[in-house]
């Protein structure tokens, strides 16, 4: 991939970097396209991220990007516009910037998860869902699984306090009774037909897992949303176990169109 001088950047918001997979998917079609772009992963602490962001505003050939791991729900507070993902959650995981450096933002997770588990051959009608974590990826997930015909979805997170706000922000978007918070020391993991670790447990090597493959019943499916590494040691431990799991990478994969279409990734 050649660089020039009127090179076009993409960027991905992260923190830790070294799990993204964006950049090694778009950068592959940017050169099968022969479009003369770029999406490079920017590795920013929480701390420095309002910096980070707002200071990149006046770059002319940053077009925008991707926002992962953690920063989706505070990018969101930094857009001058939010769209109907992005509203809906309170987070983003897409943004672009205009050449007057206004920032639009929106998120595709929720579709991308949901269309990722259709397509693997899963059938959500009237079962029951678990959400660990509630985090932006947590109510993307959950604003479009209540949209489905699901039987019920629970969220639980360490922050019970977290978990009731994901609920309250669903249920101001769509009216619906399948939908409730849950405390970690009340779960009974064996009711569920999917559990979906939505934290950022599995990024690092020494994570503990999320929750007990052990306590959950033998037909539930595994859901993670970590994309590297592929099989986490969650999604280890419920293959080992003989489970049925579904891979994070998946929702990326199945997004990448809505993405794109978002920041102009793939026009000249």
């Amino acid at each position: 991939m050649l660089i020039s001088g009127t090179t076009q950047i993409f960027v991905i918001f992260a923190h830790p970097s070294g799990q993204v997979r964006a950049p090694s998917l778009f950068n592959r079609k940017f050169e099968e396209l022969g479009i003369d772009h770029i999406m490079i992963p920017i590795d920013v602490a929480p701390l420095d991220l309002s910096d980070c962001v707002n200071s990149m505003r006046k770059i002319k050939n940053l077009r925008g990007g991707v926002v992962t791991i953690p920063h989706k729900i505070e990018i969101a507070k930094l857009c001058d516009e939010l769209g109907p993902g992005g509203k809906a959650t309170g987070a983003v995981n897409a943004i672009r910037y205009d050449l007057d450096g206004r920032l639009y933002g929106d998120n595709f997770d929720g579709v991308g998860f949901v269309a990722g588990l259709k397509d693997k051959g899963n059938i959500l009608k009237h079962k029951k869902f678990l959400i660990v974590g509630a985090g932006g990826a947590a109510r993307a997930i959950a604003t479009e699984l209540v949209n489905e015909p699901i039987g019920s979805l629970d969220i639980t997170n360490r922050s019970h306090d977290k978990a009731d706000e994901v609920v309250e922000i669903v249920k101001s978007l769509k009216k619906t009774d399948k939908f409730a918070s849950i405390s970690q020391s009340q779960i009974d993991f064996t009711s569920y037909d999917y559990v979906i670790n939505a934290t950022s447990l599995g990024l690092q090597d020494d994570d503990p897992l999320p929750f007990n493959v052990s306590a959950l019943n033998f037909n539930c499916v595994v859901c993670d949303i970590i994309m590297k590494p592929k099989e986490t040691a969650l999604l280890k431990a419920a293959n080992e176990a003989g489970m049925k799991v579904h891979y994070g990478k998946h929702m990326l994969d199945y997004q990448i169109s809505f993405i794109a279409e978002f920041i102009g990734a793939f026009e000249p």
